[in-house]
């Protein structure tokens, strides 16, 4: 475990504008429909935004590359200065160069094998109006499908009172993902796609189960949004299309098997 700093606005927007930097040097274009979706802007404390009690938010977010929580960042910070607190895995949060960064930013560290602190960190964060940033798929997907997520986001937002705001990111993967490593040459220039679909309110009493699945679907359909007119046309089984559209990327049923395997092999459970 490295150094863990109190959590800074000022280190946050360190981080963000470093971001904005490397990827305005890789000349990314990106492109952003739905941010209508996103709750109204709140004031600021300085130069982000100031958390308000009731107006907070669970952000779910794809997963299909190691970026794509960078663009929703991005999207989230354009829109209203917004800082999310991301569900970061213990084992990241152990890496003594991650470290200070995940404390300072005010993520929320979760150990898969104890989450119950996680939760209530989280929910904690919800209730004094921060916006709190899930990758429910708990895993990179290697069919660049939305595979069966995770609880957890439906149940923190339905416990505080909050809306789910749905992001889907397309094309992130191709910049760095499982088993494809970063390449400046692919990443020049290389187009991201982001939807945002119409925020999900959950009444009490809901059903889990089914507004999970509600909750996949909007990501999916996101995912088919962005894909519909990405600007980048791939060749036949190109490792980053998805297998119904004729792509190298593994079937959901191949997914599966391999999530499997590697939860037998002792590697990451969901990717």
């Amino acid at each position: 475990m490295g150094w863990k700093p109190r959590q800074s606005d000022r280190m946050y927007r360190f981080v963000v504008y470093a971001g904005k930097a490397v990827f305005a040097a890789l000349r990314l274009p990106v492109e952003v429909t739905g941010t209508e979706n996103l709750p109204a802007s709140d004031p600021l404390n300085g130069r982000s935004r100031r958390a308000v009690p009731g107006h907070g938010a669970v952000v779910a977010i794809t997963h299909f590359g190691y970026l794509d929580f960078a663009f929703a960042e991005l999207v989230l910070w354009n829109h209203a200065r917004i800082q999310a607190r991301y569900m970061i895995s213990k084992r990241a949060a152990d890496n003594r160069f991650v470290s200070p960064f995940v404390f300072g930013l005010g993520h929320v560290v979760t150990d898969r094998s104890a989450g119950a602190a996680a939760y209530d960190d989280a929910l904690a964060k919800l209730r004094a109006g921060e916006y709190v940033a899930i990758l429910p798929e708990a895993g990179v997907s290697r069919s660049y499908t939305v595979r069966t997520l995770k609880t957890g986001a439906v149940r923190l937002a339905a416990e505080a009172g909050v809306p789910v705001i749905p992001i889907s990111v397309w094309g992130a993967h191709r910049l760095l993902t499982r088993g494809h490593g970063f390449s400046i040459k692919r990443a020049w220039k290389a187009p991201v796609r982001l939807h945002i679909n119409p925020a999900i309110h959950h009444s009490p009493g809901l059903d889990v189960t089914e507004e999970t699945e509600k909750l996949r679907r909007e990501l999916q359909d996101g995912i088919e949004v962005c894909i519909a007119d990405f600007p980048v046309t791939p060749e036949p089984g190109a490792w980053w299309m998805p297998a119904h559209f004729g792509g190298g990327a593994m079937t959901d049923a191949e997914r599966d098997a391999a999530d499997v395997a590697d939860r037998n092999a002792g590697r990451y459970s969901r990717g």
